[in-house]
């Protein structure tokens, strides 16, 4: 039977003690590759030598093009996603996931495309649910599950949203999940997890379009269907792919997101638009109350420069109370922007 031996490794808010407890508890010799994303945005990371403080396993930043060995983990850089193909590490700077870069869902699609039954996927504590298409993509191409018990998180959104993707092999506090990934490396005698041609499709033709940079409109076509939403990012057309939970999208030049963090988005530019107009009303009173005063000068009648100051006056008002309404909504929701940025 063939042995699992690429383990990949998702984490976020809360990750850094994660990822530490979790290193630690490997040993040395462990006959396996182990691949780790953290939300890290694009600022330097001495994150894999933080790790190496608390782990016998050398750790490292991982390299564009380079044969990966066993008993080693591997980092993803800042602004990279990390992929593998042909036993290489590769390095992509294409469009985000999820609104950022890395993201988890391109490394664990890339594993599971490529290796398939090999591969053990782990989703630790984070926001949001970055992972969570990741981890059903490794089932899907009959991969182990293994996540974080959500109630042993410092953020539980990861671990909650890839339970709701997929089912879990294992389900454990983070004290416990070294040995689950030591235990899920040897073979069994028990029934491989079967394959869903549907789901392993759907991640194939992914990896594809953000391993070679190449995205056919046939292919998004083949995978999803056209929405009526647009791309926070660039402003394309985007397509839902796939079916079920989560919910994703992807524009036709490569952003992809789930549903989760497309909405966080969209909160975050609706607030930032109405801070836009209130700024411009407050712009627009200045201006007026300025040449107000310039007409007073010289004894101009001003009589419409005060009628124009009380209406923008009163559409300022307008403007902050729809401000407050999106507040108190964006604090009902939550969001993840701390972690993307």
């Amino acid at each position: 039977m063939e042995r699992r031996d690429i383990v990949v490794v998702a984490a976020s808010t809360g990750g850094l003690e994660a990822l530490k407890q979790l290193f630690g508890a490997l040993p040395r010799d462990m006959p396996a590759t182990v691949f780790a994303v953290m939300h890290i945005g694009a600022h330097p990371s001495i994150l894999p030598a933080i790790l190496q403080s608390t782990c016998d396993l050398p750790v490292r930043h991982a390299c564009d093009g380079e044969v990966f060995a066993q008993s080693t983990i591997y980092i993803a850089p800042p602004d990279r996603h990390l992929l593998l193909f042909d036993g290489k590490t590769l390095l992509s700077n294409g469009p985000k996931e999820n609104f950022t870069r890395p993201a988890a869902d391109p490394l664990f699609r890339s594993a599971a495309v490529l290796h398939g039954r090999r591969v053990i996927g782990v989703v630790l504590t984070g926001d949001l649910d970055d992972g969570a298409a990741g981890l059903k993509a490794v089932r899907a191409c009959g991969g182990y599950a293994i996540v974080q018990d959500p109630t042993d998180c410092r953020s539980p959104s990861m671990p909650i949203n890839a339970l709701r993707a997929t089912t879990a092999d294992v389900v454990a506090p983070i004290a416990e999940l070294g040995a689950a990934i030591v235990n899920a490396l040897e073979p069994t005698m028990n029934s491989p997890q079967p394959r869903n041609q549907t789901d392993a499709l759907v991640a194939e033709t992914e990896d594809r379009m953000i391993r070679t940079g190449n995205i056919e409109l046939a292919e998004l076509e083949a995978i999803g269907a056209r929405s009526a939403l647009t791309c926070p990012d660039c402003g394309g057309v985007i397509w839902r792919i796939g079916s079920g939970f989560p919910l994703r999208y992807r524009c036709h030049t490569g952003h992809a997101f789930s549903a989760v963090s497309l909405e966080d988005e969209q909160r975050r530019q609706s607030e930032n638009a109405i801070w836009q107009a209130i700024r411009g009303k407050e712009e627009r009173i200045f201006l007026a109350n300025e040449l107000l005063e310039q007409g007073k000068q010289v004894r101009n009648d001003v009589s419409d420069l005060v009628a124009r100051i009380a209406t923008l006056e009163d559409a300022k008002a307008s403007v902050m109370r729809i401000l407050q309404d999106c507040l108190a909504d964006n604090a009902t929701c939550g969001t993840g922007e701390a972690e993307r940025r």
